[in-house]
């Protein structure tokens, strides 16, 4: 009798508990993709978004086989209900390769445990509540480019129906994009006559009328920030507006260098950095394998100039040694060298110790090309390796770092080389003086070069040309200009005016270093990839 009435309590304990969870499943939900880890902050940080607005609709990502088993938990942990999809091949020959598998958006058509979802690209971010979506028709979303429906924001009710029916057209209607959203314009015929969705009717209207089997949303509900940029400024009022679509392509909100050209990404930004740390090291948008390659990253570049250092000076001599050279130079304004003027480089001029100085004409040519050679390299390499997600500003100074290092290097190399190749040019020519000038400093010679003394001069030209890559990008904050065209318009007159700087100066540099190694032809040196010495 106890065993029966233990039982019977344990079968109502289990229906009880099945009950309150049916109770407690939402029969709407926000839905959103994921198709590999690259856009995995994005799904985190409209989750954050959503949750802002203080909804407790269900979170649904669909994940494919491309999503890690980090990530999966990540997004759990965030509050997430993940499930895992397998991905739609697209039947479209002609199709860019990205767009593979985004027929697989066309499985929200098939969620049939939800009434209504509302779906949402892992590039957006929701502003102000959406919640009123779910009262909007059968299928809602809004127009763009021209009367074409955009499929980043769409309401959907979800119906095996129609998914199969899909599932049976998507080889014969036509997809203008070669990928869902076309598809979706070709099956929804008609839908820019459809009426626009009114979220202020009356709860009587809603309930009297006939669900509508398509409805048009308002911009504010997807407001594109490709149309932001034309004008600067959005199309509604800015105060009303629900949902952001970052749709420029490659320009995503979580690259760092978004940051510095789009204004809207500042909306994204400051909910990033609210991201909760679900796991370890995930606060802020975070991961541990990027922090540490950030730290890596920063501490490289010291380590390669202390080492170019070390090899520049003190293996020769002391650093108060050095401190001291560079303190004469200074007061006594030397820049030996710089006299020498481009149209020099094509005639014979007397070197400061009355050596004949025979500079090659094409010399400036050819530095005036290593020199762009090494800044696009220095601009290029650091872009492969930088982490794409670190926060705007880690980026931009780790851009710059690595960007001054490799230019430092490469076209010190480069100087370097013109050095070794005046000292040659000394020799084979035949023409040396009895007595050289002693180029060694001695303390009761006063102010005399050393052989490994710091080039003040080019240190001028260096910080120079620092100095204007800093400004050139620098100038649309300095001015307060937020249009992205005019932004870049500011960043190119920037761009030729470091180009012109640049120009000038790895020509006058190349010819110094050229008439360095000429004079210095039978002096013991032992110098490095540093250019600035």
């Amino acid at each position: 009798m106890r065993t029966n009435l233990l039982r019977l309590g344990v079968l109502s304990l289990l229906i009880f508990c099945f009950i309150g969870a049916c109770c407690c499943k939402s029969e709407e939900a926000y839905v959103t993709l994921l198709y590999g880890d690259e856009f995995l902050l994005g799904v985190r940080v409209l989750g954050k978004s959503i949750r802002d607005t203080g909804s407790t609709k269900d979170m649904v990502v669909l994940v494919s086989d491309g999503v890690s088993e980090y990530a999966k938990q990540l997004l759990k942990a965030d509050g997430w209900l993940v499930e895992k999809i397998s991905l739609l091949a697209n039947p479209n020959l002609v199709r860019p390769k990205r767009f593979w598998g985004v027929y697989t958006k066309l499985k929200v058509f098939n969620m049939t445990s939800y009434k209504k979802v509302v779906y949402l690209d892992a590039d957006t971010i929701v502003v102000k509540s959406i919640e009123d979506l779910f009262k909007c028709g059968k299928f809602c979303a809004n127009l763009k480019h021209s009367e074409r429906l955009n499929s980043g924001v769409m309401v959907v009710e979800p119906s095996e129906k129609v998914f199969n029916d899909m599932m049976n057209k998507v080889t014969t209607l036509p997809s203008y994009t070669g990928g869902d959203q076309g598809f979706l314009n070709s099956y929804y015929v008609g839908f820019a006559n459809a009426h626009v969705y009114e979220p202020n009717l009356p709860s009587d209207v809603l309930n009297s009328r006939k669900v509508p089997e398509m409805e048009r949303l308002s911009t504010l509900y997807n407001a594109d920030v490709g149309l932001y940029m034309l004008a600067n400024k959005w199309m509604v009022d800015e105060k009303e507006l629900r949902v952001i679509h970052y749709t420029l392509g490659p320009l995503k909100p979580w690259d760092w260098w978004t940051s510095w050209l789009l204004k809207p990404v500042d909306v994204w930004q400051n909910v990033r950095v609210q991201l909760q740390e679900s796991l370890p090291g995930t606060g802020g948008g975070k991961n541990s394998w990027d922090e540490l390659l950030v730290e890596f990253l920063y501490l490289l570049p010291l380590l390669l100039i202390a080492f170019c250092y070390y090899r520049s000076f003190l293996q020769t001599q002391s650093l108060w040694h050095h401190i001291r050279q560079m303190y004469y130079k200074v007061r006594c304004g030397v820049l030996a060298y710089a006299s020498v003027p481009p149209s020099a480089i094509s005639s014979t001029q007397p070197s400061p110790n009355g050596v004949q100085l025979k500079v090659p004409a094409y010399l400036g040519a050819i530095s005036i090309s290593v020199c762009f050679a090494s800044a696009l390299v220095s601009l290029g390499l650091p872009l492969l390796f930088i982490p794409r997600q670190v926060m705007p500003w880690t980026g931009l100074l780790l851009m710059y770092e690595w960007t001054f290092t490799l230019f430092f290097l490469l076209f010190g190399s480069y100087l370097h080389l013109v050095y070794q190749w005046g000292r040659v040019a000394a020799n084979q020519s035949a023409q040396f003086l009895a007595h050289p000038v002693a180029l060694d400093y001695e303390p009761e010679k006063g102010h005399q070069r050393q052989q490994s003394c710091c080039d003040v001069a080019a240190w001028y030209y260096g910080l120079g040309m620092a100095f204007l890559a800093i400004a050139a990008p620098a100038l649309p904050g300095i001015f307060g200009v937020t249009s992205l065209f005019l932004r870049l318009g500011l960043m190119v007159v920037g761009g030729l005016i470091l180009a012109s700087f640049m120009t000038y100066a790895s020509e006058h540099l190349s010819v110094r270093s050229f008439a360095r190694g000429y004079e210095e032809r039978n002096t013991p040196r032992s110098r490095s990839i540093c250019f600035l010495c």
